[in-house]
């Protein structure tokens, strides 16, 4: 793209992020198409829209993987999965105390959101779900942290039971567009997940749904996604880079640069403009040692501590970053 046409074009997605409209899908086609070189110009758009919705505070939150393995759907490039064969610690439902005991660490680390994750397409055990609803009681009163769950595709009366014992947030990936997602998982149908994010809408809980970049899917794919996201108004996008796990179908595949997990963040803060984009899984491996642009690209928020089932780097690592770029945690 020629200077006077790149100036043109990144005049006219500043002005559609800053209104709060975001930018069309044909523009956010042409972000993730732009050469390497372009990068530097687009990131003082993007850090531009971040500075002006969301400030300099950046979110931090942490999980706990409260079930692990045992679960019925195939994701591709997920080790959880009933096609995996990686090797992972498998475990049922934590106790109470372990889920709370987590978020101690989690606060201690710096974070100010911890998330209950189990794996599994969905809970239906009472039980289970009573266990879960303490802990989150706890952990929001006695730990004071924000809450968040990621049980799978919750119905809306189990929302609002969480929602009533001081739970905030439901966590529910759709992973990658409608189109493709049948090229990772079978064992489920998109507009499954497409419900259960509308359900938590209407339940009244903040909704964090986003997906996972570099599984295959094409640019057009990573548009049509941020733009379902948009169209089911999510607050917040969780962004994931493929860590190629042994034992996964996804073993060994390695399709993205830093650079190219730059351009889709930059993608996303100007699509949504005033929603949190959350930087999670992958972040070590894919971006390395360009980590802190992330914020410049758009990043509101970063996990910090470990994932589900791969470690991440030192928590006290993450928090010298933030400070460094002069930015800070965000007070709840």
């Amino acid at each position: 793209m020629g200077g006077d046409r790149m100036g043109v074009f990144l005049e006219r997605i500043r002005e559609n992020a800053m209104s709060g409209r975001g930018i069309n899908a044909e523009d956010a086609l042409t972000v993730l198409s732009l050469p390497q070189v372009e990068i530097w110009p687009l990131l003082t758009v993007s850090e531009t829209v971040r500075r002006h919705f969301k400030g300099d505070q950046i979110r931090l939150c942490s999980i706990v993987n409260a079930k692990s393995g045992l679960c019925s759907e195939d994701c591709a490039f997920c080790s959880q999965s009933s096609r995996s064969k990686a090797s992972i610690e498998k475990y049922p439902l934590m106790e109470e105390e372990e889920m709370v005991m987590a978020a101690r660490d989690a606060k201690r680390r710096g974070a100010g959101e911890f998330s209950i994750v189990t794996s599994g397409l969905s809970m239906h055990n009472s039980r289970e779900l009573e266990r879960v609803g303490n802990a989150v009681e706890r952990i929001r009163t006695d730990v004071g942290l924000e809450t968040c769950v990621s049980l799978g595709t919750l119905s809306a009366e189990n929302i609002s039971v969480l929602l009533s014992r001081g739970l905030r947030s439901v966590h529910h990936n759709l992973e990658t567009a409608r189109g493709f997602f049948p090229s990772i998982c079978t064992t489920h149908d998109y507009e499954e997940d497409v419900r259960a994010v509308r359900e938590a809408k209407a339940a009244g809980a903040w909704v964090c749904s986003g997906g996972i970049f570099g599984i295959g899917e094409t640019a057009e794919d990573r548009v049509e996604l941020a733009m379902t996201l948009r169209e089911l108004d999510v607050d917040s996008i969780p962004v994931n880079f493929l860590n190629p796990i042994e034992g996964t179908p996804l073993d060994g595949k390695c399709d993205l640069t830093p650079f190219c997990c730059l351009k889709i963040i930059v993608m996303l803060r100007l699509c949504h403009p005033s929603r949190e984009i959350i930087v999670c899984g992958g972040r070590e491996v894919n971006l390395r040692d360009l980590q802190g642009l992330i914020f410049a690209a758009g990043a509101t928020g970063m996990m910090i501590g470990n994932y589900l089932t791969t470690a991440g780097r030192p928590a006290e690592d993450d928090l010298r970053m933030i400070e460094d770029l002069g930015l800070g945690p965000r007070a709840l």
